[in-house]
């Protein structure tokens, strides 16, 4: 059972998202639904990172091993083929996300129970409902076509 169907966030993006969370190295970012593993390839390879990509689809995640595999970043980045769910993210720095609200909504209990206090999510068009954003980033992925934009929402984990 998936929670958001498959649709890849465009580079731009992703670089976008990444800057927003002011990704650190040595840092832990996890991409929840992490498709082709885009963001925890690029999070270790432009900003020095470690990366970990969840991903439900078995097609999917051995597509991101691969192209992991092909970064040379496999000491740096792994590929998890499961559901979000069931795996811990009490690691993460910075959490990534591209779900639907209604997906976001589910997935919100389960981080505010694992992430630890000032780790940031990150959040490519849909708001975790309930929370309140840091910033809300209305980003133009290209001048030239000024109606591709997109909107990148940062949260930060609470301080006790």
């Amino acid at each position: 059972m998936s929670v958001a169907p498959y649709l890849a966030t465009p580079m731009p993006v992703v670089r976008r998202m990444l800057e927003l969370a002011n990704v650190k190295p040595g840092e832990v970012v996890y991409d929840l639904g992490c498709g082709d593993g885009r963001i925890v390839i690029t999070a270790a390879k432009e900003f020095g990172a470690f990366g970990v990509g969840i991903e439900i689809r078995k097609d999917l995640a051995l597509k991101a091993m691969r192209a992991v595999e092909e970064a040379g970043l496999s000491d740096r980045v792994k590929i998890i083929n499961a559901n979000f769910f069931d795996v811990d993210v009490s690691d993460a720095d910075v959490v990534t996300l591209y779900l639907t609200t209604s997906a976001n909504m589910k997935v919100r209990p389960k981080l505010e129970r694992e992430l630890k206090p000032g780790a940031r999510v990150v959040s490519h068009e849909y708001e975790v409902p309930g929370w309140t954003p840091i910033l809300v980033d209305k980003f133009v992925e290209n001048e030239r076509y000024r109606f591709l934009t997109h909107k990148i929402i940062l949260y930060r984990m609470p301080q006790p």
